[in-house]
C-alpha cells in the first residue's frame, strides 16, 4: 500500500538546510495498522503529508496505492486523494455551521475532473452510512458544537470514510480526547483494518501505538 524510499523533506533556515525527513524508508502492506511514534516536531505529520500527496515537494520515491506520487500533477494528486486516501486530524476540522451529515458529505462535493458528480441524495445516503458505521446515525442533524469531542472525531472519521478509501492516514487522532473516547477511536481503526483497510497513524500516545501491528520510531528524520 505504501512504499517510501530514501525520502528527503528539507526546509531552508537562512543558509542552513534542515532535513525533517532524511532518507526515510517505509513499507506498509495492505490491511496493516502501523503506528509511527516520536516527539512533537520530529516530522510525523510531514511523513503523512508526503504519503497522502498533500506535500509534493520532496526528494526520493513514494508509491502509494499503486501510484507513483512524483508522476502526478496537482489535479491528479487531488483526484488521488479524493479516491484513495482518507485523512483524520487531531483538530477534527469540522465546519461549525454545518450539521454532522453535511460535514461528512463535503469531500464528495469536490469531484475530480472527468468523473461524474454524485447527486446530493446519493452523497447524503453515503454520509449517513458512514455515520452509521461510526455509531453516530442518531447525531446526523447535530451541529459540531452540540457534539462531544469523541463524537466530533467520529464524525471526522466518517468523513474520511465517505469515498471508501483503501488507506486511512491519522495524525494524532486521540490527542484531544479523553480516555474512553480515545479507546473508541482505536476500536474503530481496528475494525477498519479487519475489513481490509490500511491505517497509518502518527501519535505520541502509547494507548494508540499499542493497538498497532507494528510500531516505528521516527528519529533523526528516519524510521527505526
Amino acid at each position: 500500500m505504501i512504499s517510501l524510499r530514501s525520502v528527503v523533506k528539507a526546509y531552508r533556515d537562512g543558509e542552513r538546510e534542515i532535513r525533517v525527513l532524511d532518507g526515510l524508508d517505509l513499507e506498509v502492506a495492505d490491511g496493516e495498522l502501523v503506528a509511527v511514534v516520536g516527539p512533537s516536531g520530529s516530522g510525523k505529520s510531514t511523513l503523512l503529508y508526503v504519503a497522502g500527496a498533500l506535500d509534493a515537494d520532496f526528494e526520493g520515491e513514494a508509491v502509494v496505492a499503486g501510484h507513483r506520487l512524483r508522476d502526478l500533477g496537482p489535479r491528479e494528486r487531488a483526484a488521488f486523494r479524493n479516491r484513495s486516501v482518507g485523512f483524520v486530524f487531531q483538530s477534527f476540522n469540522l465546519l461549525p455551521a454545518l450539521p454532522a451529515v453535511e460535514n461528512v458529505m463535503l469531500p464528495g462535493l469536490f469531484t475530480p475532473p472527468g468523473e461524474p458528480a454524485p447527486t446530493l441524495s446519493d452523497l447524503r445516503e453515503r454520509a449517513l452510512e458512514a455515520l452509521e458505521r461510526v455509531g453516530l446515525a442518531d447525531r446526523a442533524a447535530r451541529l459540531p458544537a452540540r457534539l462531544s469531542g469523541g463524537e466530533r472525531q467520529r464524525v471526522a472519521i466518517a468523513r474520511a470514510l465517505l469515498s471508501r478509501p483503501a488507506l486511512l492516514l491519522a495524525d494524532e487522532p486521540t490527542g484531544n480526547l479523553d480516555v474512553a473516547s480515545g479507546e473508541g477511536v482505536i476500536r474503530l481503526f481496528r475494525e477498519m483494518v479487519g475489513e481490509g483497510m490500511t491505517v497509518l497513524v502518527v501519535t505520541h500516545e502509547e494507548r494508540v501505538s499499542s493497538a498497532a501491528a507494528r510500531i516505528l520510531h521516527l528519529e533523526g528524520g528516519r524510521l527505526r
